[in-house]
């Protein structure tokens, strides 16, 4: 699964908003090429919400390592709420095409580098948090 097609999984959601940081976009610079996405039917950043889901392209600063600066490596991160823990399948945060804990937040699942293992229930997980951020939009 290449983060073309999980790109092309959240931009199909309705009513999604995408923020993709890149120079001159006045976001900072660790966040160019990252994507983060929010339930926003008028296309306004909500104010008092997290995004549902982001997808990040390099380890940042004070999270365990992802190996994420290695060439081809991404990581999709996704809000689940409290069945995060029963997801779960590795501690090893370098493993690909696997549900991890998120490095940082709870109620957070990570994949890095999702493949033909993990590609229906991410696709799952990304629908439920984009339904469940709804509410909050």
């Amino acid at each position: 699964m290449s983060i073309d097609d999980v790109l092309a999984t959240l931009r199909g959601f309705e009513g999604v908003l995408e923020l993709a940081p890149a120079e001159g976009s006045g976001f900072p610079e660790l966040a160019w090429g990252d994507h983060f996405f929010y339930h926003s039917p008028s296309g306004v950043v909500p104010e008092r919400t997290q995004p549902y889901a982001t997808i990040v392209t390099k380890d940042y600063p004070g999270e365990p390592s992802s190996d994420l600066d290695r060439p081809g490596r991404y990581r999709v991160n996704v809000h689940v709420g409290r069945t995060a823990g029963e997801l779960v399948e590795s501690t090893d945060r370098t493993a690909t095409d696997v549900l991890l804990a998120h490095p940082v937040y709870g109620g957070w699942v990570s994949v890095v580098n999702p493949g033909e293992h993990t590609r229906a229930v991410l696709e799952e997980l990304l629908a439920r948090a984009h339904a469940a951020a709804a509410p909050r939009a």
